[in-house]
């Protein structure tokens, strides 16, 4: 090789260095590769082809004649449809973030219906349209999969009964907002990342000045590790059937209170006088309404009319339910859709069969269903969320081991608040085995 020639080589070489580091950071550093490289042509993309874009996808309107009247006498211009007015166009470490003007003529359903087309022409991942108020929309596009290796955003810590348990497919957390939706129901099949989702949640509530109470029939093989942050746990039908009653009456107790202040919400007491929210945690909601004998179908009823009383008026005094089942449908027996029609918030997750996806989101969100049968095996937590308001999202649950969640509840134990009518469900906090190799010296017997 000619001396001359070292320079070119060593610029071609360097030239297929940086090209393979791009490829190996689009998948193994989505994030680095769309901030320095993916952000800015999906930005000139937009900036150059919006106007055009938006004309194929017959999201323009013909100008007020006044505007027509002023460009075509004053400007001496063609006349041309009129596109959304962007006002504003900012990027993130997941996508970009455009606000539109919509003019007269177009809705948010019009440019909702167009997201695909949109998605396809600037060549991201996905463009999700929220109405962020009357006459604006905001298009959250992502340029990546942010579903395919899950992280949380810094900023979303639990707080006030809000807790973070997924990312959405538009890179925004989403949230268990229990003031806003108070109760919700969680449906999947095995390994579909159902009691990930239950962990996520109860690691965001174990730090939060609440109490927790679990219902875990299958003798407590999933909730038992939660013993240190739980006030109550139920491990079999007759317990959760006595636990039920004691909720049933504390519920009664705090309405007394919430009239005798002459407030209408469990918020608007004084704070020395509120009590502690209670959520209650359902891990298999099923054996609470299979039976086998006579007296199993009296203590079924019981089980029944508690869970609907509660998730009926619970509310307003602070006490919350949050459900979990593989199937949850009219083939349970008397009172359960009754009971689901009370939990607002639905997250489903993959389903073996399209029954279990209408049970969950047929009433709510029926244009989700095919989404939720359509859903991978080999992608554990991913789910679909919805509530009554008719909107929905994928979502997908971080990665989170029962060691994780455990430990949350260990360095929360000291949270636990006193409420009388609990302490005789209780659970006793399991033993903390020693880690081995603690000790630097081992110790050995003194001999005289």
């Amino acid at each position: 090789m000619n001396m001359t020639d070292l320079p070119l080589w060593l610029e071609a070489a360097g030239a297929m260095s940086a090209a393979g580091g791009l490829g190996v950071a689009k998948y193994r550093a989505p994030r680095l590769y769309w901030s320095t490289v993916g952000m800015p042509v999906a930005s000139a993309r937009f900036t150059w082809t919006y106007r055009s874009v938006m004309d194929v996808c017959d999201l323009t309107v013909q100008p007020s004649r006044l505007r027509a009247f002023m460009v075509r006498n004053v400007a001496r211009r063609e006349v041309q449809p009129v596109p959304p007015k962007v006002r504003r166009l900012r990027g993130t470490s997941t996508g970009l973030r455009v606000t539109l003007r919509l003019p007269a003529g177009l809705e948010p359903a019009d440019v909702a219906a167009a997201s695909e087309r949109l998605r396809h022409a600037w060549g991201v991942h996905s463009v999700t349209v929220v109405e962020t108020k009357p006459g604006f929309v905001e298009l959250r596009m992502t340029g990546y999969d942010v579903l395919r290796r899950v992280r949380m955003p810094r900023k979303a810590q639990p707080r006030d009964l809000v807790v973070p348990v997924a990312l959405r497919e538009d890179g925004t957390p989403f949230v268990r907002d229990f003031r806003k939706v108070p109760h919700g129901l969680t449906l999947g099949a095995n390994q579909s990342g159902k009691s990930m989702y239950q962990r996520n949640l109860v690691k965001g509530l174990a730090g939060l000045p609440v109490a927790l109470v679990g219902i875990d029939c299958k003798r407590g093989v999933e909730q038992a590790g939660y013993a240190p942050r739980l006030s109550a746990l139920a491990t079999t039908s007759d317990d959760a059937d006595r636990l039920l009653a004691v909720l049933v009456r504390e519920m009664e107790e705090r309405f007394d209170l919430i009239a005798s202040h002459g407030v209408a919400d469990l918020w608007e007491l004084p704070a020395k006088a509120r009590p502690v929210p209670v959520v209650v945690l359902v891990d298999e909601v099923a054996e609470l309404f299979l039976t086998a004998s006579k007296k199993d179908e009296e203590r079924r009823e019981r089980l029944v009319t508690s869970l609907i009383r509660l998730a009926q008026m619970a509310r307003a005094v602070g006490i919350y339910l949050e459900v979990c089942g593989q199937r949850f449908g009219s083939e349970l027996g008397k009172g359960a859709t009754m009971l689901r029609a009370q939990l607002t918030g639905r997250v489903v997750h993959r389903a073996n069969d399209k029954q279990t996806a209408e049970m969950g989101l047929g009433d709510v969100a029926p244009d989700a269903v095919p989404v939720v049968t359509s859903i991978p095996p080999d992608r554990p937590g991913l789910a679909v969320a919805a509530d009554a308001s008719g909107g929905w999202s994928r979502i997908r649950t971080p990665q989170t081991t029962p060691a994780d969640a455990v430990a949350a509840c260990r360095k929360y134990a000291h949270l636990v608040p006193h409420l009388p009518a609990l302490a005789p469900f209780r659970p006793p906090a399991p033993l903390v085995k020693p880690s081995p190799g603690g000790l630097l010296v081992r110790p050995f017997p003194v001999t005289e």
